[in-house]
């Protein structure tokens, strides 16, 4: 039997090993990312309110300028974050959409009704709650803030209490999460826009066939997609529509099936391999041969897999703690309690923390109890009643649509952050309460004593 070659690598120190250990099962770690962006909303808030508060503006205020062929604009470095930056972050809310539309827990109407419903509860009941407390006033432009869940922070709360919930309210919330995304989408291409332009729609139009067209004929060339999207979010700035939104057209372009059937390439792979094996070794052939193995194994994997795959750690541990950062610093040294009961964050508050629970519980409690739909599997109503608390965390996209609702008016859009920093800690620290010391899984329900 043949030996492997030995190499001649050096030996990896043990204190480096020591160092990194922590470091690379933090990044294993389910919830690593909502960890992340909590730290970062912290430190944004430490920073703001510190001595060195200035130097918060000054960096993220920063003028900056960009220019392609003499044509340029003017932005400052928070600007390229939520206007830029944050297309990528769309651009994978676009692909984990397509995925769970085609081989998800959304691809079936039946699998997909009662998250739906769900979702509609979380985002009515809150926005009606909201306008309740600011109707009349120059803040009830903000209606669609508390509509919003953060799926990072939602699934890392339950993961920290992964024993008493159930895979199926895991799924659950992913997919009410999923549905949320889409609403605030809607929203924010229809409420929040500068002004249609007809032009630039008819271009962004016309890219948009195009990139119709790169999925009809399964283009996997990820050049081709980024040249087009780039494209189309010039095209939907220009015409009015707020450009990031961009990014989930072009994640919904993305082929999500594969182009061939695995078990028919891999029978025919175990057919060239075992042709390999019969014959000599021949060492000038290996690279042509290990590439036809990885071009057969790329039919099975649907580009949609490789893009989210690739764009996941720096979305989540990269641009989406980047956009926390330079948005939760919130200057509170002037603020007392009684800033929390100004119309603002109060029906901020009110609507993530008690809208969010009621609707979902309620729309979801309504819909089992007529039969539409039953309860997740192993779930309980106290249960879903926890995650209907924890759906309260509203936090990126709630930033995100603050900052597009009062743009150009920081008063606002400082009482809005501090309404949605509160009402998104309190919905996680009851919502984990609830889950972890007083909601029972089903099978405790159904084993306890009568």
């Amino acid at each position: 039997m043949a030996t492997l070659p030995t190499t001649n690598r050096p030996p990896v120190p043990a204190l480096f090993k020591v160092a990194l250990a922590p470091v690379q099962a933090f990044f294993r770690l389910e919830a690593s990312s909502g960890i992340l962006l909590a730290l970062c909303a912290v430190a944004a808030l430490a920073w703001a309110n510190s001595p060195w508060s200035a130097s918060y503006a000054t960096v993220f205020d920063a003028p900056l300028r960009l220019e392609v062929m003499g044509q340029g604009g003017h932005f400052t470095f928070r600007e390229l974050i939520n206007d830029g930056l944050m297309t990528l972050f769309f651009f994978l809310v676009g692909m984990e959409i397509k995925r769970e539309l085609s081989a998800g827990e959304l691809r079936t109407f039946s699998r997909a009704l009662l998250p739906l419903i769900a979702a509609l509860g979380g985002m009515v009941v809150p926005a009606g709650l909201y306008l309740a407390f600011t109707h009349g006033t120059p803040a009830q432009g903000g209606w669609a803030i508390p509509m919003a869940t953060d799926i990072a922070f939602a699934i890392g709360c339950l993961t920290l209490v992964k024993a008493r919930v159930g895979h199926g309210l895991v799924v659950f919330l992913t997919a009410l999460a999923i549905f949320d995304d889409i609403g605030g989408i809607l929203v924010i291409a229809l409420f929040y826009g500068t002004g249609l332009h007809v032009e630039w729609l008819a271009v962004a139009g016309g890219l948009v066939a195009v990139l119709w067209g790169f999925n009809r004929f399964y283009v996997r060339n990820g050049l081709a997609y980024a040249l087009v999207g780039v494209a189309l979010w010039y095209a939907m700035h220009h015409g009015g529509i707020h450009a990031t939104l961009s990014g989930v057209v072009l994640g919904l372009a993305i082929p999500a099936l594969p182009t061939r059937p695995g078990r028919e390439v891999l029978e025919e792979l175990a057919a060239y391999v075992q042709g390999l094996v019969s014959q000599p070794d021949d060492e000038s052939a290996r690279g042509a041969q290990l590439l036809h193995i990885e071009e057969a194994l790329e039919d099975i994997e649907p580009p949609l897999n490789r893009f989210v795959h690739l764009w996941h750690g720096y979305v989540a541990f990269g641009i989406v703690p980047l956009f926390a950062l330079a948005n939760s610093g919130v200057d509170v040294s002037g603020m007392s309690f009684s800033d929390l009961l100004k119309p603002l964050p109060l029906g901020i508050i009110v609507g993530l923390f008690v809208g969010k629970q009621l609707g979902i519980f309620l729309f979801t409690w309504a819909a089992v109890k007529a039969g539409v739909s039953p309860l997740p599997a192993g779930g309980s109503f106290a249960q879903l009643h926890g995650v209907a608390v924890v759906a309260g965390i509203g936090f990126t996209v709630a930033l995100f649509v603050g900052g597009l609702a009062f743009a150009g008016q920081p008063a606002l859009l400082a009482e809005a952050k501090l309404g949605i920093l509160t009402g998104s800690l309190v919905s996680a620290v009851v919502g984990y309460v609830l889950l972890r010391y007083v909601a029972r899984p089903a099978q405790a329900v159904l084993q306890a004593p009568s």
